[in-house]
């Protein structure tokens, strides 16, 4: 007769038992985390539409130069690109920090939703890749060319029209649009600097001696008629820009700021 193996003692199936512990779990390796996706290019959202697109491009370019060197400001007022617009630097890191400062900001009255655009555009290629320019260049118009007719918007739109049509309506023409005023602080750069909130005695020599400090001055201008504001032309674009950098906010009578704002053409 076969001889029959003794059970497992009683503190081996303790320990077999024993479910594992916190540390144990907390040992175990985590799954690889994805890497972060940047680029040089912003992708951006949620712009007024009421906005031309030219002051649309010309006030996002003013908004993050400030964070470095922008190399393109796209923005198209068609169906699919309406509220839309691509920001591009020559750094992906400056992209990220105006991404993180910029997100959220109320342009017009209407906060932006920015993220990383997804591919690079035409003008970082020609920067930091002019080699391969043509090639990326012939891929995105090839890309383009293959979802023309794909594009869900594009088919939305088509399906609307052409069910106007069966229906033998003709479509109203559209709303002209209120011409929306751009804010001051958003004015794109010119050689004539536009002066607010001066003391009601400050004097054309005081102006002049304080634009004077940098160079290319070619002439202050008050109103007589309203003495707390005044116009101030330099020879160029950039030195008009230098000034207004460094004397917006000056308290010229050491109590009132005065506010330089580039003058609406």
């Amino acid at each position: 007769m076969a001889e029959m193996s003794a059970p497992p003692a009683p503190d081996a199936m303790a320990i077999s038992m024993v479910p594992p512990t916190v540390d144990a779990i907390q040992a175990a390796p985590a799954p690889p985390a994805e890497p972060e996706h940047i680029s040089e290019t912003l992708y951006i959202q949620n712009l007024n539409e009421k906005i031309k697109i030219d002051v649309i491009k010309a006030s996002l370019r003013g908004l993050f130069k400030t964070y470095g060197e922008v190399l393109d400001v796209v923005a198209h007022s068609n169906l699919r690109m309406r509220g839309q617009a691509f920001v591009s630097f020559a750094d992906a890191e400056i992209a990220k920090k105006a991404m993180k400062e910029v997100k959220g900001f109320p342009l017009y009255s209407k906060p932006m939703q920015i993220s990383f655009a997804r591919t690079r555009s035409d003008a970082v290629v020609k920067k930091m890749d002019n080699e391969h320019f043509d090639e990326h260049k012939a891929q995105r118009v090839e890309h383009k060319r293959k979802t023309r007719y794909t594009n869900p918007l594009k088919q939305k739109f088509k399906a609307k029209r052409l069910a106007s049509e069966m229906d033998g309506a003709t479509s109203a023409p559209a709303p002209k649009r209120p011409n929306v005023q751009m804010p001051d602080e958003y004015l794109p750069p010119n050689k004539i600097l536009f002066l607010q909130n001066l003391p009601e005695s400050v004097t054309k020599e005081q102006l002049l001696g304080l634009f004077n400090q940098y160079p290319n001055l070619h002439e202050v201008r008050l109103i007589p008629t309203k003495k707390d504001i005044a116009f101030v032309e330099y020879t160029d674009e950039a030195s008009s820009t230098v000034a207004k950098d460094a004397l917006h906010n000056y308290k010229l009578d050491g109590e009132n700021k005065i506010k330089i704002t580039f003058a609406r053409k």
